[in-house]
């Protein structure tokens, strides 16, 4: 999908949110940056080496492995940024019975090669995805699993260490998404908050009164003024707002996070007002090695900053519920197909999402649970059709029955009669290498997959 340069930034899927914008502004750890870059350049020598000890780094040499996606498109970045939810220290408060460091936020930012466009993708925090083996920082091994995404900053930080907590993201993130992750950055809980202290509070405007004890916030309707814990509380409210779900805790984060860098920007004739901010911000800030130093976020931000605004573009991966597939499960999401595969190949190729075609798209969405599919072997190695039916059954698809194929095959093909185009869809996009094509023979109602020796079952999503 090429983009068209028309921008409007709403979060796709259901329960999207309409985010209001004014001038360019990004969000999380762009939002951090375009403060440091803004305000840098006014402190002294002393300062500027102080605040660029603070910044911790994350050491991810040797923890990703050999086996990542390849970048498709050099010259572009993608950044994956994690509000971390840890529950140590001053944190603690803000979790029950949860012992290790959460992800409270993910998501990409996407650079393009050009830096002409920029595109900026959350991930539900409740989204189905493969958690892959990861090192746990305590000297044992997870094994492969399915659970929320968030889970992964967990188990890598069992331990204690950011940069295994950030590693597992980065292979949870990439095994699912096919995106080579070139940066992480991370930013706790203490350290929002001091940003937004030293900003002198952010206002907000919530429709309705808000109070949600998990958050530790009770708001009353009406444009205010929040700081400390109620700013805290406003971005993590989740339960007790809306719809109770994770999306529209998304945009209000991306909301949020938007108005603190237009304030920070509206103080910029005074550099030093807003050494507190820095200090908050870089205290409570882990990069990767490329990125640790004020003056490689200085360059990051540049960047950014030179994003037109109408070419800056906020999205939520698409999703419903997985209760849709699972009826049991009413606690996660999990990713739209085709349409997640569709966004993950344009970025990875670093073509513009369109994102009124990808919103469109994902209006009326195929579940997994209307694909009804005939596994077939055409491996030759013996279980190969029930091992994938397994993977499939799992993920929610109606398989019909399983069996060998007349020969072997090396791709992986889905084949459907006329009708069922959608749906054949659906299956290839879960599949790495999969190919659809309709075929007069197939048997009516019924997409037929011919497992290739290409397919490790492991890999279906």
């Amino acid at each position: 999908m090429s983009g068209t340069g028309r921008r409007r930034h709403t979060a796709a899927g259901p329960g999207r949110v309409r985010l209001t914008r004014r001038g360019r502004i990004v969000v999380w750890g762009a939002g951090v940056c375009s403060v440091l870059v803004l305000a840098v350049a006014g402190v002294g020598v002393w300062a500027y080496r102080h605040l660029d000890g603070n910044i911790h780094t994350a050491d991810l040499d040797d923890k990703l492995g050999g086996d990542r996606p390849v970048n498709l498109s050099p010259g572009s970045k993608n950044i994956l940024v994690v509000g971390s939810d840890s529950r140590d220290g001053d944190n603690a408060e803000y979790g029950r019975d949860l012992t290790t460091m959460q992800s409270d936020t993910l998501m990409v930012v996407h650079l393009p090669a050009n830096r002409e466009w920029a595109t900026v993708v959350s991930f539900p925090r409740d989204s189905w995805v493969e958690i892959p083996a990861c090192d746990k920082g305590d000297g044992t091994t997870s094994s492969p699993h399915h659970f929320k995404i968030n889970e992964a900053f967990a188990i890598g930080g069992t331990g204690g260490d950011v940069s295994e907590a950030a590693a597992c993201t980065i292979k949870t993130v990439e095994a699912n998404t096919g995106l080579r992750i070139d940066h992480f950055m991370s930013v706790d809980f203490q350290g929002f908050k001091g940003m937004v202290d030293a900003l002198g509070g952010i206002e907000v405007c919530p429709e309705e009164a808000i109070h949600d004890e998990k958050a530790h916030l009770d708001l009353d309707a009406g444009c205010q003024t929040v700081r400390d814990e109620a700013a805290l509380g406003y971005v993590r409210a989740r339960y007790s707002v809306g719809d109770g779900s994770d999306l529209g805790r998304i945009g209000r984060q991306q909301e949020f996070m938007e108005a603190v860098a237009e304030k920070a920007q509206s103080r910029l004739t005074s550099p030093s007002a807003l050494y507190g901010v820095l200090e908050s911000v870089t205290k409570s800030l882990t990069t990767d090695e490329g990125l640790a130093g004020i003056r490689p976020l200085y360059g990051l931000a540049s960047e950014l900053q030179d994003v037109p605004g109408d070419r800056l573009t906020f999205l939520t991966v698409p999703n419903y519920p997985r209760q849709a597939d699972v009826p049991t499960d009413k606690a996660n999401v999990v990713w739209q197909y085709p349409q997640a595969a569709d966004l993950f190949r344009d970025l990875a190729k670093d073509r513009e999402v369109d994102e009124e075609r990808l919103r469109a798209d994902a209006e009326d969405p195929v579940h997994a649970s209307s694909v009804r599919v005939q596994v077939l072997n055409g491996t030759g190695a013996a279980g190969r059709a029930a091992a994938v039916a397994e993977r499939l059954r799992e993920a929610g698809f109606s398989v019909v029955g399983t069996g060998n194929a007349a020969q072997t095959v090396r791709t992986t093909e889905v084949a459907y009669p006329q009708g069922l185009e959608g749906q054949a869809e659906v299956l290839a996009s879960r599949l790495p290498g999969a190919r659809a094509g309709e075929d007069a023979g197939a048997a009516a109602g019924v997409v037929t997959l011919v497992v290739g020796t290409d397919l490790d079952p492991d890999a279906v999503l």
